[in-house]
């Protein structure tokens, strides 16, 4: 008798082999800032900072901003008609800057017209102080939160020098906790100084543009008191 050997052909789900799942090796945000170390707080702190500060300047800035050219002509049309108590009003009902320069103005007529000017001027140097308020604390900002960083790099140093003379080994254990020091607190560091820089310049653009309206238009409010 013939001895028929049977070869078994492994099916298409026989050779389908289960992947081992892959390791994820993103890590949370917030276990990053953890690995920083106390060094953090502060530099978490001058981030919120920072940002609170650029918003709210924004915000203000913008309020303040207004739209000139309407109150301008309102003022220029009061004034032709010799209503002194409409443009009064007028400066009254606009908060900006500018109608609390122009107002001042209004309240000194009578007097000679470089009196007039001084005392809108100096009404226009309060409002620019105003505007500017907290800004330079951004360009504090910008300087230190880098060097903070750099102190979390001396830190992450040491507890590395201080694991390899603890353990007398030199290895990925004795390394790892002190370079997340090191790498954590540097980026943080140069991260909130960037957008502290930046904020710091765009603000400060932005009150440069107010300054160059607020000053055009004191010279227009000039004008009218002169034709008028």
């Amino acid at each position: 008798m013939s001895a028929f050997f049977l070869q078994v052909v492994p099916t298409a789900a026989d050779t389908v082999t289960t992947a081992a799942p892959i390791a994820s090796t993103s890590v949370p945000v917030i276990d990053l800032l953890l690995r920083g170390g106390w060094i953090m707080i502060p530099l978490v702190a001058l981030s919120i900072l920072s940002v609170y500060i650029i918003i709210e300047r924004y915000f203000t800035i913008r309020r303040a901003a207004g739209d000139p050219d309407t109150f301008m002509n309102g003022i220029r049309s009061l004034m032709v008609k010799g209503d002194l108590a409409g443009a009064k009003l007028l400066c009254a009902q606009t908060a900006s800057p500018l109608a609390r320069m122009v107002e001042k103005g209004l309240r000194r007529i009578g007097l000679p017209l470089k009196e007039i000017e001084t005392s809108v001027e100096n009404v226009g140097k309060i409002e620019i102080a105003r505007l500017e308020k907290n800004i330079s604390i951004l360009g504090i900002i910008a300087g230190i939160a880098p060097m903070i960083g750099f102190v979390g790099t001396i830190i992450g140093v040491i507890k590395i020098f201080y694991s390899i003379a603890a353990t007398k080994e030199f290895g990925i254990p004795q390394v790892a906790d002190g370079l997340y020091v090191k790498l954590v607190t540097s980026a943080t560091g140069l991260i909130v100084g960037i957008i502290a820089h930046v904020g710091y310049h765009w603000l400060s653009i932005l009150v440069e543009r107010m300054v160059f309206r607020m000053e055009n238009s004191a010279i227009e409010f000039m004008d009218i008191l002169q034709d008028n």
